[in-house]
This record gives structure tokens, sequence and C-alpha cells, in this order.
């Protein structure tokens, strides 16, 4: 299968993961954020003010419908089977059909907005026996970064943590459900290799775009 695309440290699949799955090497990290099957594709709907007063803030919709279904058992069967060590971000929307874990990440957003959870659960497979806390603000003013496009996109900073706890300089990182590739842009900053798999082809051109921005100076 030819990648939609690939430059020196970062290649991208246009397509459905668990038909790319079998052509894949097994690669060190797996880093990903699937659909939850809360119907979140289109953003959040309506305006709320900061506490629940002040002005308005009207929010952005999107054109989506991807996460109107979780994946199947047998999808992360082959995701886990991908990866020696595997992160799967909104963890308790899964935790009835994967394997129990005992080292979960706990992402504090350190909300300020009343309709947001306070907090965000990552279920590994590491062995360690463990609860793990990163906190990373990621709403409002505060929490903006210089590139958001997805509804669901988790900020450069919590990946850029993941990776740089959860990997080595030589480790190759697989994002199945890549959306628009922070994971890759979190992987490229950091010297990392990464392969990212998206079924929107929307969000493959964004992805591209983001990866010929130039590397951040992270020292």
């Amino acid at each position: 299968m030819n990648p939609y695309y690939q430059d020196q440290d970062s290649t991208i699949f246009h397509g459905d993961c668990r038909e790319i799955f079998p052509a894949l090497d097994k690669v060190d990290l797996v880093l990903t954020d699937p659909p939850y099957g809360i119907k979140m594709s289109g953003g959040f709907s309506g305006s709320e003010g900061f506490s629940g007063s002040g002005k308005k803030i009207i929010r952005k919709q999107y054109d989506d419908s991807w996460d109107t279904n979780r994946p199947s058992q047998e999808c992360f069967t082959q995701i886990i089977s991908s990866g020696d060590l595997v992160i799967i971000f909104g963890g308790n929307f899964f935790a009835d059909i994967l394997p129990r874990g005992t080292h979960w990440i706990v992402w504090d957003k350190l909300n300020t907005m009343p309709t947001f959870g306070d907090c965000e659960l990552a279920w590994t497979n590491s062995p360690r026996k463990s609860v793990v806390k990163v906190t990373i603000q990621y709403n409002g003013l505060i929490g903006k970064e210089r590139y958001r496009c997805h509804p669901t996109q988790k900020p450069e900073n919590l990946f850029l943590w993941c990776i740089e706890k959860y990997s080595k300089e030589s480790h190759t990182i697989l994002d199945p459900f890549m959306g628009s590739g922070t994971t890759l842009r979190a992987a490229k900053d950091l010297g990392r290799k990464a392969i990212g798999i998206e079924l929107e082809e929307k969000y493959c051109e964004i992805a591209v775009e983001r990866l010929r921005q130039g590397v951040l100076n992270l020292q």
C-alpha cells in the first residue's frame, strides 16, 4: 500500500486502519485517541461563558460524523498487537472491551469551562502498577495552541509529554486514528519516526501541512 505522504521521519496512510495494520511492522509505541462513540465529531454545540457567566463564546462546529460508533473489540486487538507499548486515550469509554489495565494516565485539563470534563483517562498496556497524572491546560485562551482544527484534537504538549516519557529517540510511533496529525507532529519535534493512519482525507491534508512546518525548538 502506497503512503499518502512520506518524509524522512513521518509516514501517513489514508484509509481504514483495520485494512492497513497487516502491512505494517510492529512499532515501539502506539499512541492514539480513537472515536469514543459519543457523537462529538461535530464539536460542542451552543455557546458558554467562563464559569457560567460573562460574554458567550460561540463554539466552532465541524461537518463530521465519524464519532457515531467506537472501534470494535477486534479493532482494539489489532491496535494492541501493533505495538510493544500502547496508550489509548478515552480508555474509560472502552474499559469493557480492553484488557485489564494496571497503569493509567490521568490528564488534568485545569478546566475552567463547566461543560468540559475536568480530566481524561488513557489506558495503557504497561505492566506498571500505578496511575500517573499530567497537568496541561487546554481550554480558553490559556490553552490556545498554534494549530487547532479538529473537534477532539489533543494538545501537542500532551503528546510531547507522552512520547518523551514512554519512548526513546530510536523508537517508531504509530497513531491509527491520526486525526489532524498531533501525534506525528509531536514525534517529529522530538526526533522520532512516526506513522499515522486516517480515514478522512481532509485531515490527512491538514496533517501534511502541520508536518511541513518547521520543527519546534524544545531546548
